[in-house]
């Protein structure tokens, strides 16, 4: 392991001082590369699915470990959109002149070596790898068993792409010791690791946290929540928690509660109902919602539970503080919604809800550093120092003060 890291960090000087214009036109090979590698990808991923259909993975595990034509198109697309963006490194995020006539340059540069451990999804290797090269960083990738082949695959095509590019391949690679003990191991080594961020389960989260010497920005779990406000469009508000909950029920920034005003509650809770049964929901809801339609008991370990499953409960309220306070209780600090047409309450609710993402009228699925402009994420940081929300590119830099003198010496 100490030999491995220490080839990784010798690559971060190299990295580091890459110019932008040869970062982009590698990022651009790679994606050319994944594409045209499109049938060895494939062929790997099936022994992944296979196997995880052996093993019985769920529903959900296996849509996220699947790789098909148009998912490595879209890998392939997140890392042309990465090279698009303006270079991270080098921004000079502050400038003065001090009393002493000394020029200080507040400037972004790379964190260094960056360690990411996640699950299940094979395209996260392409997405971060590119993250952490566009930013000027060494990438240590650690996914899960569960995708073993497929992201051997994806990594060994870029790191074929760093070779042609006379670069290391330790620039970007996946941890040789892949074990419980291995990980154990890289989170102490912070004399060679930079950064560390998990992104997965609750129980790999919390391990990492409480082990790690390395600091550690948090991908934690995703208790998101949609609250339907007694002055919302009842159509609007169908349409964004049905997105919200189904869309892709086993993501984090799926919707795992559901907040109805009682003033409301009767003429909205049946169509919803209907709704979510059409699409396979399996509903639990508190005693108050169990009044007006049947359904199984949500129970205060069902509203801290993150389900990554196609499961939903349903909280009803009496107003918008009430719903606040159970947000504020049960929530992760991930993604939260209100849907309402009252401009001073959803101002209200953006102010007092505290979590990376907080949205009026529209579905939490759209908390996604793809989708907010990024190229992609390293993931989506619930921390409140360094990174919050999707972890792009600048969140991949730190900084340095550059100082210019001529010559002044302090009395």
């Amino acid at each position: 392991m100490e030999s491995y890291l220490q080839q990784s960090k010798h690559c971060a000087p190299i990295i580091a001082t890459l110019s932008s214009k040869k970062k982009n036109h590698i990022l651009l090979q790679m994606a050319d590369a994944l594409e045209n590698q499109t049938s060895r990808i494939i062929d790997e991923n099936s022994k992944d699915m296979d196997l995880g259909e052996k093993n019985g993975l769920e529903t959900a595990m296996l849509d996220r470990l699947l790789l098909n034509e148009k998912r490595i198109k879209d890998m392939a697309t997140s890392l042309r959109e990465i090279a698009s963006l303006k270079e991270p490194v080098g921004r000079v995020l502050e400038g003065w002149v001090n009393n002493d006539g000394l020029r200080i340059e507040k400037v972004a540069v790379p964190i260094g070596v960056v360690a990411v451990i996640y699950e299940s999804r094979p395209n996260v290797t392409s997405d971060v790898g590119a993250l952490c090269f566009k930013s000027g960083n060494v990438a240590i990738l650690k996914g899960g068993k569960e995708a073993e082949y497929s992201n051997r695959i994806i990594a060994s095509i870029l790191q074929e792409v760093l070779a042609i590019n006379n670069l290391p391949k330790a620039i970007i690679s996946l941890l040789p010791d892949s074990s419980r003990e291995g990980v154990a191991n890289l989170i102490k080594m912070d004399r060679y690791v930079d950064l560390v961020v998990p992104r997965g389960g609750e129980a790999l989260i919390r391990f990492i946290s409480q082990n790690s010497s390395v600091p550690v920005v948090k991908h934690d779990k995703g208790l998101c929540h949609v609250y339907i406000h007694s002055e919302a469009d009842r159509q609007k508000a169908i349409a964004i928690a049905i997105n919200a909950k189904c869309q892709r029920p086993g993501v984090c920034n799926a919707m795992e509660t559901l907040i109805l005003d009682k003033s409301i509650a009767k003429e909205i809770l049946l169509d919803l109902y209907d709704a979510f049964v059409d699409k396979g929901t399996q509903l639990k809801g508190d005693p108050e919602v169990q009044e007006i339609v049947d359904m199984e008991l949500a129970t205060e370990i069902d509203f801290d539970t993150e389900y990554a499953a196609n499961i939903l409960n349903i909280k009803m309220v009496n107003d918008v503080d009430e719903a606040i306070a159970h947000i504020r209780r049960f929530g992760s600090e991930h993604s939260e919604a209100i849907v309402t047409e009252n401009y001073t309450i959803a101002e209200y609710f953006l102010d007092q809800v505290d979590a990376a993402c907080v949205y009026v009228n529209a579905s939490t699925r759209f908390t996604d550093g793809g989708v907010f402009g990024f190229g992609a994420e390293v993931g989506i940081s619930t921390n409140k120092l360094h990174a919050r929300g999707p972890m792009g590119i600048n969140e991949l830099t730190t900084y340095k003060y550059k100082i210019y003198g001529n010559g002044q010496i302090r009395a």
